[in-house]
């Protein structure tokens, strides 16, 4: 098992969802338990990986088969220590969805196993070492996303959902077209993504029109202004745990890949670039920060602020490019990645939340709502320690992120760290918030709210608990972070 345990861990899910396909007139219990069973043996699986760790600054734990060998084209996966925090977040992130679901009963058969397929999808992404491989996997995951939204979602779904496949379907073309010139400059000719970050095939315009492409498709992704508009209406009219999926793991296949192929394999034309795109970064946090203040809508509020903090991201990254010594690249890519991985559980955590008052209040406007703390003081607690992460309160989650990456971003371009805006303006959106929804009188309808029950716990507790250890022990993943990001443009 343990030179196939990637390969395993990978298709499990996978398995899972054509066990549920064979299955003839299963109950919905039999078929979440089905789900349940088959992600957790996902996430054991990522644990297995995790242990078994990696090895100095390359890839290891790497599988590979020949796939269409007159191409050059393999079934290759493996991970470093940039991906590998990303797949075991990830397998965490699908587990408690599917237990916060257990309560769907419409359809339940096809919304476990398109959940179980998405699984599969976005670890591939994080897991290939092909890029035709990444690129095919980058795709199915718009698939599995746009019929959890049309099936599940809320009144405006089948708009939303179209709009987001439109939107990341034509968006990832470019991306398509630069592997292709990345594949013609290689030499001999070869889609293996190690082979492309060790020695980058294009130069001058070549590589320059490759790094355009690549960003447009990877700032749809993330996503970045002003490519972002799909995110709000998607995250709006998306089931909740659509909503923890669409925030916590697929909005980093963007950011994950602007190290991946951007940084990596078009270094000399994204350091040319750079200034403009730690400009895009610090205009996409501000303007994610100042739009998230206006809302009245829970969920479009932490919608918006995704685009804040993946736009501190999109900072480090720059900032790593344009960066002329060791230290202060690792020191960015260190908090871009912890970033990204204290973004997923806490984004995540906030669209539970959200999604459970909306399960008592039937609504989502704050206006609407009041005194949730007194009625519901579990739930009221939990939200709070989630915004007070997601504000970047010291010792949790984001603030080791967001100091890393300012602190990096400080040495390289000053003037960026007018970022930091963002996080005062994302302070003052949630006190706001927690003032208007948890605090003040309640009426007697909303004394007759239960509080959390023993599905949601489950599931929202693996991510508050580790919210707080990131935030208080972040170098339980950055040993293995860095690991990576020391060796990555030397």
């Amino acid at each position: 098992m343990t030179n196939v345990l990637v390969s395993i861990t990978l298709f499990l899910p996978l398995l899972g969802a054509a066990l549920l396909v064979c299955l003839r007139g299963s109950s919905p219990r039999t078929s979440h338990t089905v789900g349940i069973v088959f992600s957790g043996l996902a996430l054991l699986g990522a644990v297995f990986m995790w242990v078994r760790g990696v090895s100095g600054g390359g890839f290891s734990q790497v599988e590979e088969v020949s796939w269409i060998p007159s191409l050059g084209v393999a079934y290759r996966v493996g991970v470093d220590g940039i991906s590998l925090p990303l797949v075991l977040m990830t397998a965490i992130l699908f587990l408690v969805s599917l237990i916060y679901s257990a309560y769907v009963s419409e359809n339940a058969k096809s919304y476990v196993a398109l959940f179980l397929l998405l699984e599969t999808a976005c670890l591939g992404t994080f897991l290939a070492l092909d890029a035709i491989l990444f690129y095919v996997f980058f795709e199915v995951t718009l698939v599995g996303m746009y019929f959890i939204i049309v099936g599940w979602g809320y009144a405006e779904r089948q708009r939303a959902a179209l709009t987001f496949f439109l939107y990341t379907l034509l968006g990832s073309l470019p991306l398509l077209l630069a592997i292709l010139g990345l594949y013609l400059g290689s030499d001999p000719r070869t889609f293996d993504m190690r082979a492309l970050i060790e020695n980058p095939p294009l130069a001058g315009l070549a590589a320059a029109l490759a790094l355009v492409a690549m960003l447009v498709t990877f700032f749809v992704k993330t996503p970045a202004f002003p490519v972002h508009t799909w995110l709000p209406l998607a995250h709006t009219e998306a089931p909740t745990a659509g909503s923890v999926i669409l925030a916590g793991v697929m909005l980093k296949l963007g950011t994950y890949g602007l190290v991946r192929f951007a940084l990596q394999m078009t270094p000399d034309a994204f350091r040319d670039l750079a200034p403009f795109v730690v400009a895009f970064g610090v205009f996409s946090a501000l303007y994610g920060a100042f739009v998230a203040l206006a809302q009245t809508d829970l969920k479009r509020l932490v919608a918006y602020t995704s685009v804040n903090h993946m736009g501190y991201v999109i900072i480090a990254v720059g900032v790593a490019a344009a960066a002329t010594d060791a230290s202060t690249r690792s020191l960015a890519l260190d908090g871009a990645t912890l970033q990204m991985v204290a973004h997923g559980f806490v984004t995540g955590a906030l669209f539970l939340l959200v999604g459970m008052i909306q399960d008592r209040a039937r609504t989502r406007e704050m206006g609407a709502l009041g005194g949730l703390l007194r009625a519901a003081p579990g739930l009221g607690w939990a939200f709070i320690l989630a915004a007070f992460a997601s504000l970047g309160l010291p010792g949790l989650a984001h603030f080791p992120a967001e100091f890393q990456i300012f602190l990096g971003t400080l040495g390289v371009y000053p003037v960026a760290v007018v970022a930091v805006v963002g996080i005062a303006i994302t302070a003052g959106l949630y006190l706001r918030a927690i003032q208007i929804a948890f605090l003040g009188e309640t009426d007697g309808k909303r004394r007759k709210f239960g509080d959390l029950e023993m599905r949601e716990w489950l599931a929202l507790a693996p991510l508050l608990i580790l919210v707080v250890l990131l935030g208080v022990a972040p170098f339980l993943v950055l040993d293995v972070i860095h690991a990576t990001t020391t060796g990555i443009l030397p």
